[in-house]
């Protein structure tokens, strides 16, 4: 079976996306309404909370997707009502990990004190619903993708039957695409086909022609999209792209983890073209600063991790998606610039293995050649942690979550793309 150098790639699907996400670009005509600064006015769910919900918790929570349950109307809102308040006191929904104090996130899921003020308000005030009229347009999802209708879907080759105990060590399986020609992909997503079981997918391209190694050698190469959880799809920005050359095929890597019972999996992933009638400008790239050398002690309850990626080219940094498993503790990402100076780019101080979120800047980041990309992590592994496997353990770098992992992902873009390579081929759909 063939081994990756993906390992335990669990990519944010998004994670070269800018602001296109459906969940970080509502309309201001679907914000929360201003008229609760009215003290004469009370805060409804058609006028407030409904807007809340779609702009914040529905693209999570809505049918055919991991979250355990809808938020899709007034009658889920209610009857959630209990853990919405539990939640959103606590700060623990929506899922944000980020430092506020380092960079600006296009995909930010964090309430502003005023919708936090205004759910609160809609909760201890009887849960009004308000006028019918006032409710915003429900928002569509074509049969459960987030993405819209792809252009085009594929399946793993054959249905996986998943055992009901044991461990199942990563799968591998090739799909050929048959593309006659080479696309372009605008957005993608990885869809299990049974969410119980299936714990990650990795989806990458490989040129049969060149095989393995697809963009100048680095870890990341030929990564497509992903799915993890509290992951969301690869969506690009305007102008970007990800090139699968003709006749590539795809390569999925698979993580199963047995929930008790025997159970199948057939999944799936969908692609939407880049469509328009000129030619993409860039092309977008995942890199990981990758430390696998490293040894955590028993008990250690902050030992310390590094790695790096030196840039070869000035880049514009788009987002970013650091990995660990049950014993990372918190994650940093540092610019060490050419001239000496730096500065932190993404600071997580709780990281939390539940929630694989990539971390989108508001706008790309301009790093000029030679610019360091310098990663800390520490992990916890003593008997203070809750969710460590083995505290008398030591831990060294391997797939399963019982073990552990250190990658700094990151995705980019050229800021002088090579054009000619770019286009050539170009066909527009």
């Amino acid at each position: 079976m063939r081994k990756s150098i993906f390992r335990c790639r669990l990519i944010p699907g998004a994670i070269f996306a800018s602001t296109l996400f459906v969940a970080a670009t509502t309309a201001v005509a679907n914000e929360p309404s201003k008229a609760r600064d009215n003290n004469n006015a009370p805060v409804t769910f058609a006028k407030d909370v409904s807007r809340i919900l779609q702009n914040r918790c529905q693209t999570c929570h809505h049918a055919g997707t991991a979250a355990p349950f809808t938020l899709a109307n007034f009658d889920d809102a209610v009857h959630w009502s209990d853990t919405i308040r539990e939640v959103v006191e606590q700060d623990r929904m929506p899922p944000w990990h980020a430092d506020p104090h380092y960079g600006k996130f296009s995909n930010d899921r964090r309430l502003s004190n005023e919708e936090k003020e205004a759910l609160l308000a809609w909760l201890n005030g009887g849960k009004p619903f308000g006028d019918k009229k006032d409710l915003p347009a429900p928002r569509q999802y074509a049969d459960g993708w987030l993405i819209g209708k792809p252009d085009v879907i594929f399946e793993l080759p054959e249905t996986q039957t998943v055992p009901a105990a044991g461990v199942v060590p990563y799968l591998y399986f090739v799909t050929p695409t048959h593309f006659k020609e080479d696309v372009w992909i605008q957005a993608a997503e990885a869809r299990p086909g049974n969410r119980g079981v299936v714990h990650h997918i990795v989806v990458s391209y490989r040129d049969p022609k060149v095989g393995d190694r697809q963009n100048a050698g680095g870890f990341g190469d030929g990564v497509i999209v992903g799915e993890a959880p509290g992951d969301i799809p690869l969506l690009l920005p305007p102008g970007a792209a990800i090139k699968v050359p003709a006749g590539a095929e795809l390569i999925w890597q698979m993580h199963y983890t047995p929930n008790g019972k025997e159970s199948k999996d057939k999944s799936q992933v969908g692609f939407v073209f880049y469509k328009s009638k000129e030619p993409p400008t860039r092309i977008a790239h995942t890199r990981g600063a990758v430390n696998n050398s490293f040894v955590i002690p028993p008990g250690a309850t902050n030992h310390k991790v590094e790695s790096e990626w030196i840039i070869p080219r000035d880049i514009l940094l788009l987002s970013f998606m650091p990995h660990m498993h049950l014993r990372g503790k918190d994650f940093k990402y540092v610019a060490e610039y050419p001239d000496g100076h730096s500065e932190i780019i993404l600071n997580v101080p709780r990281y939390d293995f539940a929630w694989q979120t990539a971390y989108r800047l508001e706008k790309p980041l301009r790093l000029p050649k030679g610019t360091k990309i310098h990663c800390t992590a520490h992990f916890d592994n003593s008997s203070t942690n809750p969710a460590n496997p083995d505290p008398k353990k030591e831990v060294t770098w391997g797939d399963q979550t019982w073990e552990e992992m250190m990658i700094g992902w990151f995705d980019y873009m050229y800021e002088q793309p090579q054009k000619d390579a770019l286009v050539e081929g170009f066909k527009a759909f």
